[in-house]
């Protein structure tokens, strides 16, 4: 079972393995599973003594944001940016967390990046309790998914900012790349928000007073993250609606001159056709100057056709 524990007390953290996860004596003890296998489950259900829902939930396939307190503990549910390439239609990865006085297990399917900065800073030895750990988690959560929200709005400035019948193509592709990170982003974030904010007003001496603030303090950076994804994902659909516009315009102006050029072919035509028929008695049908008269005819109606058009300004685009 992969996976590692933190034995912490006095603030000094010493990792432990699963065998000894349910030891006596320590401020903290967390326990972290990457895996929601039959056997965490078993080691959660058996080993650790949860209760079913507990194990139920912290293995559970499909999960949103969410926090609920269980007697004496609460059970936390965030959403996470991964060091693997997820899935466009869920593009964050999700931590859950059974946090009671003494102990915290949390349970990933997939690798998460905020893990990582958690683990440093109870190594560190900045982390005493359980509150300090979920607010860790609360914090690194948010500040990793900060800069890729801010680049998201980054890639959508450079677009408004590039408009370009030349460009229309690379430009709509990138539209959508952003307006489909940036719903799935807020998928997740508004109901984090909202968890994170019931988590900080849970009774319970194993939260502290500068853990709720730290708590408050992302749900409110979630909340601002939110209303700029909401941001980004209008003015996305305004250029997009832009892009659509320009490329019926740059359709219009190619279908202009297509009918510009039959129009002064439509006369020629003609001409050539009367003249091409096999028959006898066309004018000056055996006369040595009539092909180049004809040609010199056609040259001057495709002349004054192409003049008139010039003159209405119907190439300018």
């Amino acid at each position: 079972m992969s996976g590692f524990g933190y034995r912490i007390k006095g603030g000094r953290a010493e990792e432990i393995s699963f065998k000894d996860a349910l030891c006596d004596g320590a401020d903290l003890v967390w326990m972290h599973l990457s895996t929601t296998a039959d056997h965490a489950q078993l080691w959660l259900r058996e080993r650790a003594r949860l209760p079913e829902y507990i194990v139920d939930a912290l293995t559970a396939q499909e999960t949103r944001p969410r926090c609920e307190a269980v007697d004496e503990g609460a059970f936390l549910n965030l959403r996470g940016r991964s060091t693997e390439e997820l899935d466009t239609t869920d593009l964050l990865a999700s931590v859950r967390i059974w946090a009671v006085k003494g102990h915290v297990y949390s349970v990933t399917r997939k690798p998460l990046v905020a893990v990582g900065a958690v683990r440093k800073e109870v190594e560190a030895g900045k982390i005493a309790d359980p509150g300090d750990l979920i607010a860790a988690f609360a914090t690194a959560i948010t500040a990793d998914l900060d800069p890729e929200v801010a680049e998201l709005g980054d890639r959508l400035d450079s677009c408004e900012a590039d408009l370009d019948a030349a460009s229309i193509f690379e430009l709509r592709r990138t539209v959508t790349q952003v307006r489909v990170a940036a719903i799935g982003y807020r998928r997740f974030l508004s109901p984090q928000r909202t968890a994170l904010e019931t988590l900080a007003a849970l009774p319970g001496d194993w939260l502290h007073q500068d853990d709720r603030r730290h708590l408050a303090a992302a749900a409110d950076r979630a909340a601002r993250m939110a209303e700029e994804l909401e941001a980004i994902r209008e003015r996305a659909a305004l250029t997009h609606e832009a892009l659509t516009d320009l490329r019926s315009e740059q359709i219009d102006h190619r279908s202009l001159i297509i009918s510009i050029v039959a129009m002064i072919f439509l006369p020629l035509t003609f001409i050539t056709g009367l003249y091409g028929m096999n028959v006898d008695n066309l004018p000056y049908q055996h006369e040595p100057w009539a092909f180049d008269a004809i040609t010199g005819v056609c040259a001057l109606i495709a002349a004054g056709v192409t003049i008139y058009f010039v003159q209405r300004h119907w190439f300018q685009r």
